[in-house]
């Protein structure tokens, strides 16, 4: 059987109906969930964007003044501070690590900036001259690079959520405009081919019973004709048995009487 516009190629019979609408049922169920889905997820896009607008906002004017304290511990260093703390340094302090947040179903990567308090190996650093402002240069970049980890990770759960969110409202989109629709169609067009088929059916044993009635009738009727033409016949034989056995008496001549 071919497949009409908009429904599916199936052979209307009672098990293709209730397949149909179990899978429109699914369909339903299966929507209903996306839906909620896509909009949880695009509620914590959009509080997402606005912490990242929040977060480059701080970016900027974190960096200037870091920018501005750099300069302040050149000047008052006299000399390359940069070459005297990679000099020092063994390992960094500063570390970042990560961890997983789940937003329905979704897992989204968080960045957390961890600073080792126990070691700190360019304490001497700046001990000459400049020693405050290396001081204070170290905390502004300690803070700008928290303010880096923290926009990292908001930039990365702002791209996994983004793509993921398309996929989800591409899948509701085709269960609410394809799916439900054709099942839908071919749930309709297996009722109609079930009704005609049922009137069919109607009016076949319709047909086939006035007939049994037609042929009941006139097998009755066969059957009276037959017991009275019996009837008659065993109404004439017997008057023909009763005019034999009764003497005419009207018709006998009396004898002559002697007195």
């Amino acid at each position: 059987m071919s497949a009409g516009a908009g429904r599916e190629a199936v052979f209307p019979t009672r098990q293709s109906l209730g397949l149909m609408k179990s899978k429109l049922k699914g369909a339903e169920t299966g929507h209903s969930l996306l839906k909620r889905k896509s909009e949880a997820l695009t509620k914590r896009f959009r509080e997402i964007t606005r912490r990242i607008d929040e977060a480059k906002r701080k970016m900027g004017r974190v960096m200037q003044v870091a920018a501005f304290s750099l300069a302040e511990v050149t000047y008052a260093v006299g000399g390359d501070i940069g070459f005297q703390i990679q000099e020092s340094v063994k390992q960094a302090r500063f570390r970042v690590h990560t961890r997983q947040e789940n937003v329905s179903g979704v897992f989204l990567p968080q960045f957390e900036s961890v600073i080792s308090e126990g070691s700190n190996e360019f304490g001497l650093t700046g001990l000459g001259k400049g020693g405050q402002q290396v001081q204070r240069s170290r905390e502004t970049y300690t803070r700008a690079v928290e303010t880096l980890v923290e926009l990292a990770s908001l930039q990365t759960a702002f791209v996994i959520l983004d793509e993921v969110i398309k996929v989800v409202n591409r899948r509701v989109n085709a269960i609410e405009h394809v799916i439900i629709p054709r099942t839908e169609n071919t749930i309709k067009y297996i009722n109609s081919e079930l009704d005609e088929l049922d009137r069919e059916e109607f009016y076949r044993l319709k047909k086939v019973s006035n007939k049994k009635q037609r042929d009941n009738e006139a097998q009755d009727a066969e059957i009276r004709a037959k017991r009275e033409q019996e009837a008659k016949s065993n109404g004439d034989a017997a008057a023909g048995a009763t005019a034999q056995s009764t003497p005419d008496i009207l018709g006998q001549e009396d004898e002559d009487v002697i007195f």
